[in-house]
């Protein structure tokens, strides 16, 4: 396997891998690219859904999104479609997936299968490097917080998604910087779609500090851009990153099929 980054903080394009039929060292090579670069993208796959499957389960327990509409045939991978009368699109925000639950996802492994000519790239911004970026004065005080992360905006009327209320749970706290649990760098973990108050602040005491760490975690140099081909999956570490659907495609239809894998509870780095 032969790595080549995307860019300084975050992403990693792997060739001489074959996700339908991908050995025990492959699979052990793809795990360490993951968590060392955040986001691993392979091309050229003609990735199966019993492959795609297959590899999520290699992971770890398959967590099959509440809010997605799944795919018939094989109702643990969600589809992620835009009409091409849409002019917004899921996951058009920056966020991470699932930190709405008490053990967030592990990661998610996108699998493009219906592109358009133009545009739907993926922006990821690493966390450690958000992180690493902040003062020492700023890092202390997070290190101390925690944060309510709720999935109200799923659970109300969202882009692409139909609102179902009985999909709803109560919200789930986490530390404001976390150890991440393989490797044990810190990571900032907060995010502008889930992520509502610190603990013990009111909303409007949060507003102006979550504002300014949204705007820090995703500045450019922590930054990377994915430019989707047919055949490409990407597999993104949701406790490394976060990341941002471009809209900029309106009258054409981009349809991606996504796994998320189980994560377990998030412990502070201290």
């Amino acid at each position: 396997m032969d790595i080549r980054k995307l860019s300084g903080a975050v992403g990693a394009e792997l060739t001489g891998l074959d996700l339908n039929a991908l050995t025990d060292a492959g699979f052990s090579d793809l795990k360490a690219a993951l968590f060392a670069h955040g986001m691993v993208v392979v091309r050229r796959q003609s990735l199966t859904p019993e492959a795609h499957i297959a590899l999520a389960e290699r992971f770890g327990k398959i967590d099959t999104n509440r809010f997605f509409t799944p795919v018939a045939t094989h109702p643990m991978i969600a589809e992620v479609r835009t009409s091409p009368e849409m002019t917004r699109v899921i996951g058009g925000t920056w966020h991470t997936d699932h930190s709405y639950d008490p053990a967030p996802a592990m990661c998610s492994i996108l699998a493009a299968r219906e592109l358009p000519p133009y545009g739907g790239d993926t922006l990821f911004a690493s966390m450690t490097a958000a992180y690493e970026g902040l003062s020492e004065g700023l890092k202390s005080t997070l290190r101390s917080l925690s944060a309510v992360h709720s999935d109200g905006s799923f659970a109300q009327s969202r882009v692409g998604i139909e609102a179902d209320a009985s999909a709803h749970r109560a919200p789930a706290l986490h530390p404001c910087v976390i150890a991440h649990p393989e490797t044990g760098a810190p990571c900032l973990y907060v995010n502008g779609d889930f992520t509502e108050n610190f603990v013990g602040w009111s909303a409007e005491e949060s507003a102006p500090l979550l504002s300014y760490l949204y705007a820090h975690a995703t500045r450019p140099e922590y930054s990377c851009r994915l430019r989707w081909e047919e055949g490409s999956v990407a597999i993104w570490d949701n406790r490394l990153v976060q990341h941002f659907a471009s809209a900029d495609y309106a009258g054409h239809g981009r349809l991606m099929h996504r796994i998320t894998v189980e994560g377990v509870a998030l412990e502070g780095f201290n």
